[in-house]
């Protein structure tokens, strides 16, 4: 049988766990999340608005001929 310490231990143990758990998944979202703004070139969202521009003057380039 568990005693109240034990059952304490088990607690702070799953706390501890779950806490570091949803503070790395804080962190990857808050991460992930900072790519999709621009910011001056370096971002994912940069890179795509650049490459849709290319794209866009590749299809012009293709109807006009």
């Amino acid at each position: 049988m568990m005693t109240a310490a034990d059952w304490a231990a088990l607690i702070v143990s799953v706390l501890t766990i779950s806490t570091g758990f949803a503070m790395m998944v804080k962190w990857l979202v808050k991460h992930y999340l900072s790519e999709l703004k621009p910011n001056g070139g370096a971002s994912m969202s940069d890179k795509l608005n650049r490459l849709e521009d290319r794209v866009d003057e590749i299809y012009k380039l293709l109807v006009e001929k």
